[in-house]
């Protein structure tokens, strides 16, 4: 997780970037801001703050990195700072050119140059890029005093109060953001991205047609393709290929995964699929099943890595270990599953759940 407590910005820039598809056009900043102290340390938590995921990205072009316009815009800045100002007037031509959808909103595009950004317990520089799309409305009071009274010692003034509405930016909301960290430049440096808005067109035109980036294949990668494809496994591919497979059984498969993630700081399959799967023949099962799912991602699992934590409670969330029986009753598998037995009678279908107290 990067770390920003001794960051500063060294620069910023604000430029107004419109919608292309409806000819909004641009309107670029011809200087860089002046931050007074409280300013400075504003900017920097309303950038800084919703970056606290694992998950990072690399720019990427699939035939010449180089010719990703985002990286080719951050290796010039990293190279020459002083070049800075021109680069984030290119970033924000870059930025108009990638809103060719009539549903995306203009907005204030923010490029901002960090000094002393800690990632991994490395001190470097680095690049960040912000959308501000959404403005917020807010209550402005004031007044005009007219004179000052005492009473019983008390100081106290007699005004004309006022209000206005007016609109702004959010600072504890930020729309669009990426931070372009000066490592591993050579694979396409190392990038965080925030989304609040990440859904249709907005996903597609900031990380693709903008920063045109892919998931960074590290240790949260891969804990969370692999607990991926063995959900996957479970829940569509199990059951077809065994008989007698229960809901049950498939809560039961997937508790045990999440405990060993959760209790283990490195993955191996060989470990895995002999402590959670145990069968022979299922765990074959989903040897060819994960294989098949690599092809057709295109993507390569080691068969051992690092354990990341973020990874693990971010896909165990989507993990259900529930079964529903008809609209009646939820039945929230935890635990030891010889606890829960299945069968029928003649008023049909039923679970059969032993217990040592209620609570």
């Amino acid at each position: 997780m990067p770390i920003f407590e001794s960051s500063s910005i060294a620069s910023v820039a604000i430029h107004r970037v419109g919608n292309k598809q409806t000819d909004e056009g641009y309107i670029l900043s011809d200087k860089t801001q002046n931050l007074t102290e409280q300013l400075q340390d504003l900017l920097v938590s309303y950038f800084i703050t919703p970056f606290k995921a694992e998950e990072y990205y690399t720019l990427y072009d699939e035939n010449n990195l180089e010719l990703n316009e985002i990286y080719s815009i951050a290796a010039c800045i990293f190279a020459d700072p002083d070049s800075f100002l021109e680069q984030s007037q290119r970033a924000a031509r870059h930025l108009y050119d990638a809103c060719t959808h009539p549903n995306i909103k203009n907005g204030d595009f923010f490029v901002v140059y960090f000094k002393e950004c800690q990632l991994n317990g490395v001190t470097m520089d680095a690049v960040g890029l912000f959308k501000s799309e959404n403005k917020t409305q807010f209550l402005k009071v004031r007044h005009d005093e007219e004179e000052w009274s005492r009473e019983e010692g008390s100081r106290s003034a007699s005004a004309v109060f006022a209000m206005d509405v007016d609109k702004g930016i959010d600072i504890n909301k930020l729309d669009k953001g990426a931070i372009i960290f000066n490592t591993e430049a050579d694979k396409g440096y190392v990038v965080s991205v925030v989304d609040s808005t990440n859904r249709g067109v907005d996903a597609v035109y900031w990380k693709d047609n903008f920063l045109h980036i892919q998931q960074r294949q590290d240790e949260y990668f891969n804990t969370h393709q692999v607990m991926q494809v063995y959900k996957k496994f479970v829940t569509d591919e199990f059951p077809d290929k065994f008989e007698n497979v229960h809901k049950a059984d498939q809560a039961d498969m997937l508790n045990r995964s999440v405990d060993f993630f959760k209790h283990n700081d490195s993955f191996d399959m060989d470990d895995f699929t002999r402590d959670v799967i145990g069968q022979p023949e299922i765990i074959d099962s989903f040897r060819q099943y994960s294989e098949q799912y690599q092809q057709e991602n295109d993507i390569q699992l080691p068969q051992s890595f690092d354990i990341s934590e973020g990874a693990v409670k971010k896909q165990a969330r989507s993990y259900k270990s529930v079964i529903k029986l008809d609209k009646n009753f939820h039945i929230y598998v935890h635990g030891d599953r010889k606890l829960i037995e299945q069968g029928e009678d003649e008023k049909g279908k039923f679970y059969k759940v032993y217990y040592n107290e209620e609570t």
